[in-house]
């Protein structure tokens, strides 16, 4: 289990959209919520009067990756051709690997509109 400290300044006070479109930083992993949280203490108190800031921990568990997908019957991608399980593929102790094989196939299967794949997160 990791501990991570997620945020960055948004565009406004709903805290969606990171200003300048990049992704939230992700400070960490620390092992334990204590460490996380004097991280995040550290810059709230960095950034107090600037309204558009936040930080929150996020507490992951271990989680292991699944490519998952094949050739469905309709665009809709709810059943296969042929009505077997999707293909599973995995598991990928990083996204990272996860993507790299998601990538193969779906550019394996570019020109089949029938074709997908995805990325699930799967926690143990």
């Amino acid at each position: 289990m990791a501990y991570w400290v997620i945020g960055g300044e948004y565009t406004d006070t709903s805290f969606t959209h990171i200003k300048g479109g990049d992704a939230e930083a992700r400070i960490g992993p620390f092992k334990d919520y204590d460490t996380a949280k004097s991280k995040w203490a550290e810059l709230a108190w960095q950034h107090v009067d600037e309204a558009n800031v936040r930080y929150r921990i996020l507490h992951e568990e271990a989680s292991e990756f699944w490519v998952v997908g094949g050739v469905y019957k309709s665009t809709d991608f709810t059943e296969t051709f042929d009505g077997t399980p999707e293909i599973k593929l995995g598991p990928f102790a990083t996204h990272e690997q996860a993507k790299a094989v998601w990538q193969q196939k779906a550019w394996e299967t570019v020109d089949d509109a029938h074709s997908r794949w995805r990325i699930e997160k799967v926690s143990r």
